[in-house]
């Protein structure tokens, strides 16, 4: 159960945040890495997304073998100075959390609407996270793709789940990453390195 895992996961994490204890990139690598699956049953609209995003958390599972909390490993890209560079584990975590940060819209635009179509969850949700950052083509492509996603009875299928406990875990996910989310965008702002990039 694909919804299951990802809730859990992000429970525990929310759980670390709330007990103020520093995230470790282990646990937290292990929980996005639930949330890959997903992409991919949603289809061509978000191929580029699931690369992307699976590519960046393997990034950050191998960090997590020599780098213990998110706090030092942004430290260390700072003293390196290679914060912004294309590969930095800083910059993966920020491609990452914008994937969470998705699905988290996704969670909450599917929860808030009728009907069997994602095309409007997912529009809104590609809309408000990832767009910012995209260039026309990628706008574009994506556009196209949202005709070629699947209903949501459909996903549910694909996941495994029916209606009513995909809603329960997606609302447990919603909240939980809601305050993951919120810490790691403290952790880039609290020194000073923007999470509009």
């Amino acid at each position: 159960k694909i919804l299951r895992k990802m809730a859990d996961a992000f429970k525990e994490l929310a759980a670390t945040v709330n007990s103020q204890t520093a995230m470790e990139v282990a646990p937290f690598s292990r929980a996005c890495s639930f949330v890959s699956p997903l992409f991919g049953c949603l289809g061509i609209a978000f191929k580029f997304a699931e690369m992307d995003y699976v590519a960046k958390v393997g990034d950050l599972a191998e960090a997590s073998k020599s780098i213990a909390t998110l706090k030092v490993m942004l430290d260390r890209d700072i003293e390196g100075n290679c914060v912004r560079k294309a590969g930095s584990h800083t910059r993966n975590l920020l491609r990452v959390k914008r994937g969470l940060d998705m699905v988290r819209v996704l969670f909450e635009q599917i929860l808030a609407t009728e009907g069997d179509s994602l095309k409007d969850p997912a529009s809104k949700a590609y809309a408000q996270v990832f767009a910012p950052h995209h260039g026309w083509a990628i706008r574009k492509a994506v556009a196209a793709g949202m005709y070629a996603l699947p209903t949501k009875a459909q996903l549910m299928k694909k996941l495994n789940e029916d209606e009513a406990s995909a809603r329960i875990q997606m609302q447990h996910y919603v909240a939980a990453s809601s305050s993951v989310i919120l810490y790691i965008d403290k952790l880039f702002l609290s020194r000073e390195l923007g999470i509009d990039w």
